[in-house]
């Protein structure tokens, strides 16, 4: 039983040694391990089920006055020391220090031929100034979290701090939006609910394609979890995800590989930006291709209310938070490089049957605050008892796989409606969206194309579609005259002789 197990490592803490194991050796020096322990995913699964029985045990705090007095200054001054890394499929295994900030301690165990030890905290693992208030802990303490680094160290290509987040950088080496294990009640009126990784298990990998194994408990109040996560490094970041979820509680709203990502303002709402970049996200739309085969593109918004937009499928083949725009000049930040964060998408294993992938969008007013949330969520939600299984892969990429046979969107801009020259007409808005790439390739100007655009209220006005001169993509072009403070769902797509030429275009216009 999983308290039994963690009693009688606790009282052997103090008797922990080194790992001497190849798998493990570090450069200089070498982290302090509890003793051995049979462990395997069948395991931490049956583990996870019979905890579901069971109420979440509260998580306890260590030291809370010296963790109150590490704050983002103090704990910033804190760093894991290179040398002490274990060495986990070729690459160094770093752990992150609690602080005020990051309270919940996670245990963190390394595996070898079956077996776990627990890594044991010491401050000695880390540098810190001599008045750190750190140097207060005792072994036991425990540790915010982890991050794998490249062979030389430095930097940390993916890390898992906070509930159960976890997020890598890319291929371009920069940091971005956010994955998590689980999403529960996710833009409701009733608070959401954070599940957490308690505890982490790391290992080589044992498959093909895995660099590093990392399994992982998750618990919260509802549910209680156990992941199984093979990531790979090169050469495409990817985590193949595993996840079986016990429910201690019915959940109104279920979120299956959620994404988490900021947006404040692009080229269609440069207006509602105060700062003088042209363009602050982290990502701008969510793509999803359906178990049909339809290919739809969602521009993201940052709205004036929290807004929940559900696209129904059935068995979805894939969805994403993506950053297709990755020219420097439309950001001109040289700091943070919005260009170069990467994209995440979701590679769903088996049959995932039908339900919705659902957008969150959420009002802010500067880009420290995610303010995005994506993820598929069951048609039928669980209930107490029930049990759920999912598979994933989940790839760290540039932007969202591109399809061969349609075009995909561009762009989207949005202005003042009606005609140049002529007075501006009352609650029109003009809608510009441009498409490159697939169908659309190699046609010339007199094609005749015919622009699909639906809405569930107001009127769609003039539509049209035509090259843009000098450049290899085309631009459909539509009025809506709706009217003010009622929101309208459009739904854009070109074709030809009935076929569609690009993919789906969707919005939800405010005004």
């Amino acid at each position: 039983m999983m308290m039994d197990r963690r009693s009688a490592v606790a009282s052997l803490l103090a008797m922990a040694v080194p790992w001497g194991g190849k798998a493990f050796a570090a450069t200089r020096g070498q982290v302090s391990l509890g003793p051995p322990s049979p462990f395997s995913f069948d395991w931490l699964v049956k583990n996870a089920e019979h905890a579901a029985r069971m109420p979440n045990p509260e998580v306890k705090i260590p030291y809370p006055e010296v963790l109150n007095r590490i704050g983002y200054d103090e704990h910033w001054q804190i760093s894991f020391r290179p040398e002490a890394a274990p060495i986990v499929g070729d690459l160094p295994l770093q752990f992150f220090h609690l602080g005020r900030y990051a309270r919940e301690p996670v245990r963190i165990n390394l595996l070898q031929d079956g077996n776990a030890r627990e890594v044991v905290y010491s401050e000695d693992l880390f540098d810190m100034p001599a008045d750190s208030p750190a140097h207060e802990l005792g072994e036991g303490t425990g540790f915010a979290g982890l991050r794998l680094m490249r062979p030389d160290n430095k930097p940390d290509w993916i890390s898992f701090l906070g509930a159960s987040y976890f997020r890598a950088d890319g291929p371009e080496a920069q940091y971005g939006l956010s994955a998590r294990g689980l999403a529960l009640n996710t833009g409701l009126s009733t608070p959401e609910e954070f599940p957490r990784f308690s505890e982490f298990w790391v290992g080589d990998g044992e498959r093909e394609g895995e660099d590093v194994l990392i399994l992982a408990r998750l618990d919260s109040p509802s549910v209680t979890g156990a992941y199984r996560i093979g990531v790979q490094r090169e050469p495409e970041q990817h985590c193949n995800v595993e996840m079986r979820l016990f429910f201690r509680q019915s959940v109104e709203r279920l979120g299956i590989a959620p994404l988490t990502s900021m947006f404040w303002y692009s080229e269609i709402n440069r207006h509602d930006g105060g700062d003088w970049r042209p363009e602050v996200h982290d990502s701008d739309g969510l793509a999803i291709y359906t178990g049909a085969g339809e290919r739809i593109w969602r521009p993201l918004r940052n709205p004036n209310r929290v807004t929940t937009t559900s696209f129904v499928d059935d068995n979805p083949r894939g969805f994403g938070l993506v950053q297709r725009d990755r020219n420097f000049e439309n950001y001109q930040d040289d700091g943070v490089f919005y260009n170069r964060r990467p994209s995440a998408w979701i590679r769903p294993h088996g049959n995932w049957g039908k339900g919705a992938v659902q957008l969150v969008e959420i009002p802010t007013t500067d880009e420290t605050f995610d303010n995005i949330v994506a993820y598929w969520t069951p048609e039928k939600q669980p209930v107490a008892g029930d049990s759920l299984a999912f598979d994933y892969t989940l790839e760290w990429r540039e932007r969202d796989p591109e399809p061969d046979a349609v075009a995909h969107t561009v762009a989207t801009y949005s202005g003042d409606g009606g005609i140049p020259g002529q007075p501006l007409p009352d609650n029109v808005t003009k809608y510009v969206i441009d498409f490159a790439g697939g169908g659309l390739d190699g046609l010339s100007a007199d094609t005749a194309l015919e622009v699909s655009v639906q809405s569930n209220h107001g009127t769609i006005l003039r539509p049209s579609i035509r090259p843009v001169v000098g450049e290899r993509r085309w631009r459909a072009i539509f009025d809506l005259e709706a009217e003010p403070n009622q929101p309208v769902e459009l739904r854009l797509f070109v074709q030809k002789d009935g076929n569609p030429l690009t993919e789906t275009w969707t919005m939800l216009a405010e005004k």
